[in-house]
This record gives structure tokens, C-alpha cells and sequence, in this order.
């Protein structure tokens, strides 16, 4: 098992290879659909994000989460389908910096050696684990965009040990989806 705590650097991203077993213990970013449409348009726009996502872990996720009288708590957070996002995954790896994508059923064929190149892996979470993701979340340091809806909003979560997961695209472009 290999842990990863971001912010990672290229060696944390090389030295992981197509089948390894990993956990990430640090800072982890939600992001859907809605969100990808945001963080591109500021960019193109030339306004700063909210939350640095270079080096950065970034989940495909939308989190069931709940008001509490301390704050926000999530209930479950599963991943959501990566491959929806093949169209701009490419654009958004080159534009963030991110190095790790988190999510269910992996990119498209196209996607793979677009983002391998650029130093980012994609990690794959086991759908239907929700409440072991939800469980390795220690805090919630921050939730940017609440107007796209909670589940598209941009989630700042602090996990220890959130895993495992697989790796299913490495550095080198290989992919478990697609060989």
C-alpha cells in the first residue's frame, strides 16, 4: 500500500504503477461536472480560484452532506463517473496542475496518454463504498460555489488513509480499463 500526501511532486506521481494499491492522507478537492465548467472559465477569465489545485488531488465526487449546528457533515461520498468529463479532463489537468483524479469507471482512451503526459494519474474508487470514503474524511476545511447545488460545489476535505485505491492510469499512459 502506498500512501500519498498531497501536495504531491512529480517522483510521488512516477513511482506509482497500473494495479498498486494506494491512500491519501491530506487535502483532497471535490469537483463534478459543474464545477470543471467553473474552474475553466476562470481561468480563461484570469480569475484566481478559490482553492489551489496544483499538485493537487481532485474527486469525482458528489457528496451527500447534511447542516449540523457545528457545521457540515458528510454522510456519504462515493465516486461519481469520470469518463463524463473526458472532454474537458485534458484542458483541466493542463490548466490546474493537478496530478491525481479520483473517480469510477476511468477516462476514455484519449484521455489517457493527454493526461499521462502532463504527469497526472487517474486513481479509481470503488463505487457503492460511499460510507468508507465518507468515513476517512476528518474535516471539512472549506465548501466554494454552494450555488451549483452541494453535490457540485467545490469540497476541501481533509482525509487520513481515504482508500483504497487503485491505480488505473500511471505516468506512463497504461491503463487497467483499456490493455
Amino acid at each position: 500500500m502506498i500512501t500519498l500526501e498531497p501536495p504531491l511532486t512529480d517522483k510521488d506521481v512516477e513511482k506509482l504503477e497500473v494495479g498498486d494499491s494506494v491512500k491519501i492522507s491530506g487535502r483532497i478537492i471535490t469537483a463534478r461536472d459543474e464545477a470543471y465548467e467553473r474552474i475553466l472559465e476562470f481561468i480563461e477569465e484570469g480569475k484566481n480560484l478559490p482553492v489551489d489545485l496544483e499538485n493537487g488531488v481532485v474527486y469525482h465526487c458528489g457528496p451527500l452532506v447534511e447542516k449540523r449546528e457545528e457545521g457540515w457533515n458528510i454522510v456519504s461520498a462515493g465516486p461519481t463517473t469520470s469518463g463524463r468529463l473526458d472532454e474537458v479532463q485534458a484542458d483541466f489537468v493542463k490548466k490546474t496542475g493537478t496530478k491525481v483524479l479520483i473517480g469510477k469507471g476511468g477516462v476514455g482512451k484519449k484521455v489517457v496518454p493527454e493526461i499521462s503526459s502532463m504527469n497526472c494519474v487517474y486513481l479509481s474508487f470503488t463505487g457503492g463504498a460511499a460510507a468508507l470514503a465518507a468515513d476517512s474524511i476528518e474535516s471539512i476545511e472549506d465548501v466554494f460555489w454552494k450555488d451549483l447545488g452541494l453535490p457540485e460545489a467545490l469540497w476541501v476535505l481533509k482525509v487520513e488513509e481515504f482508500g483504497p485505491l487503485t491505480v488505473s492510469v500511471d505516468k506512463s499512459g497504461r491503463n487497467l480499463y483499456h490493455e
